[in-house]
């Protein structure tokens, strides 16, 4: 006799509300789709995660710090529990900030949580962005979410000075001060520039507000806006995977988004919380109770942005001064390029080059295929040196942007620091070029050497004939594999200039742009282990095999035809790749 248990009130309910959503939405059928959407399982993978929870923690210190932030510029005296300042004049907003820090339960940790948050965000947001350049996961078809994903960086730059910048304080105005002589820098239309972002002559009485508002809706929106748009994109084409064991362009080896994905997001999320909230709770940032409201006269050593904006600082401060002209006339415009350059033209290249690389590179390979499959580093000389080399004039500008705090600290001129720093940011970035480079040609001789003859072991034997070898321990296929699944990508080939009637070619200025550019790119290389490389490193290295047998001597071995290390297979028996250079 069997009895049927009717499903518990909660059930019913829960089940109820799910059958009457999926029949009004269709939500059924999403739930079910992304359910069994699969991702990979990499550590690396999560820095992308660390960035949305650092975002989420954003929003909500934000929600809560809205509701006690005034942002005004008008006068006021203060009057609070911070005696230094008591009775000094300054703005409702930096008093509303110290309201916040010192009156307001839960204030001050807040604060800093929605600072720290603001700091890993940026950092994740890097981080995540090296992981995508350097394995190539912005091929076809991830250009337009590699633009997606450079959008967002701008955006969070945007975001954090916009914060930054709220309290009125004297280190926030200062930064202020700055982004008005950059803004006035710009040829004809810097004055008036000026005058529409501050609502007058700086500081004027119109900032504040207009930085609140940028910064409680409008950016927040957008990269949310993006992050939609990010995510949409990452679930449309799939998730990338390094290459391994099993997988290929046409699949994705790791885990469903329910349940074990989602579990493992929900614990990360709260994981990446805690560690935001242990830095706001033990170290302290930004005390500008120490600073004291916006006052153009005391700027002194210190006095720098947040780290993320701190290359911006360094190239202002490594450019000459000595280099500002005139326009027609003495009542013309002045062009400051001592301002102009630093400001606007270093990052201009820079972060232009980040944003167009993708389709540079395409333009350079003219490939067209679809790639699921991420490169590894050594893979791509070029790229990665590219990349080593952006990384380079990025951190030597973060730290000129301290030249007076190294000066300080040291007890160092601080104009042979800024000598020193102005040298390393031509030398720097190329030398680390040619460095790495070598290092990864050098790296892919290495995986060459390890594909034809395996492992060296230190094992010394001797054969009958007296000859001494070195005993190598053969890879296994899944190694192997590894090492030599890469495309050997060559420099394009092109047409003549004039076809067989002597009649120029149209379009040949194009390709041999593309030819030079392809040739920049991989005329330097190491093509990977061929099928007939290996058979015949195998037919002359029979003692390979001794590794793998080492209690039979040597003479015996060689009687008995052993085989060399690993076998003639460059993939493993599950591969299902046609790619004839590895069959």
């Amino acid at each position: 006799m069997s009895t049927t248990t009717a499903p518990a009130g909660g059930s019913k309910a829960a089940a109820a509300t799910a059958d009457y959503l999926d029949q009004r939405t269709g939500i059924g059928t999403a739930v079910k789709e992304f359910a069994r959407k699969i991702f990979p399982d990499h550590w690396s993978f999560l820095l992308g995660e660390i960035a949305l929870y650092s975002f989420v923690t954003l929003i909500i210190s934000g929600v809560f710090l809205t509701m006690f932030f005034v942002p005004s510029m008008n006068e006021v005296h203060y009057e609070g529990p911070w005696p230094a300042l008591d009775g000094v004049e300054m703005s409702e907003a930096f008093a509303s900030t110290l309201r916040l820090s010192f009156e307001v339960t839960g204030g001050l940790l807040m604060r800093q949580i929605h600072h720290w948050a603001a700091l890993i965000f940026m950092a994740a947001i890097v981080t995540h962005m090296m992981r995508v350049f350097f394995t190539g996961a912005f091929r076809k078809p991830r250009e337009l979410n590699w633009v997606v994903g450079f959008v967002l960086l701008i955006l969070g730059l945007g975001a954090g000075f916009t914060g930054y910048s709220l309290p009125d304080d004297v280190l926030s105005g200062n930064g202020l001060r700055i982004t008005d002589g950059v803004v006035r820098s710009i040829p004809i239309l810097g004055s008036y520039l000026s005058y529409f972002i501050f609502g007058g002559e700086f500081p004027g009485h119109d900032v504040i507000p207009r930085l609140f508002t940028l910064h409680i809706l409008v950016v927040p929106g957008l990269i949310l806006a993006l992050v939609g748009l990010h995510l949409f994109f990452v679930v449309l084409h799939k998730h990338t995977q390094y290459p391994g064991s099993g997988r290929t362009n046409a699949n994705v080896v790791g885990f469903p988004l329910f349940p074990i994905y989602v579990a493992k997001a929900g614990g990360y999320f709260f994981v990446v919380f805690g560690v935001i909230a242990l830095l706001g709770a033990t170290m302290s940032i930004n005390p500008v109770w120490n600073y004291g409201p916006y006052d153009p006269s005391p700027v002194s050593a210190g006095a720098q942005p947040d780290w993320y904006m701190l290359f911006l600082e360094g190239s202002l401060r490594l450019m000459p001064g000595q280099t500002e002209y005139v326009l027609f006339g003495p009542d013309g415009w002045t062009l400051s390029l001592n301002v102009l350059i630093p400001a606007v033209v270093v990052p201009g290249v820079l972060f232009t080059l980040l944003a167009l690389y993708p389709f540079v590179e395409a333009f350079a390979t003219g490939d067209k295929r679809e790639h699921h499959l991420l490169d590894r580093p050594r893979n791509r000389p070029f790229r990665t040196a590219f990349g080593v080399s952006l990384l380079t004039a990025f951190f030597i500008l973060v730290l000129a942007g301290s030249n007076d705090l190294i000066a300080t600290h040291f007890a160092l001129s601080i104009n042979d620091i800024t000598w020193v720093f102005r040298v390393l940011l031509f030398v720097g970035p190329w030398a680390m070029f040619v460095i790495t480079k070598r290092i990864c040609l050098g790296l892919q001789r290495k995986d060459r050497e390890l594909v034809l003859h395996g492992h060296e072991t230190g094992q010394i034997v001797r054969f009958a004939s007296g000859e001494y070898i070195e005993v190598h321990k053969p890879l296994d296929a899944h190694e192997r594999w590894l090492r030599v699944q890469h495309d050997a990508i060559r420099p394009i080939e092109i047409e003549p200039a004039e076809d067989s009637r002597g009649v120029r070619r149209k379009g040949y200025r194009l390709d041999r742009l593309r030819q030079r550019l392809s040739q920049t790119f991989y005329e330097d290389r190491v093509e990977p282990v061929t099928p007939a490389e290996l058979e015949a490193s195998h037919s002359h290295g029979e003692h390979d095999a001794l590794g793998s047998d080492q209690e039979k001597p040597p003479a015996q071995l060689l009687a008995e035809g052993a085989p060399t290390g690993g076998g003639t297979r460059l993939r493993p028996q599950d591969e299902t790749d046609t790619d004839a250079r590895n069959r």
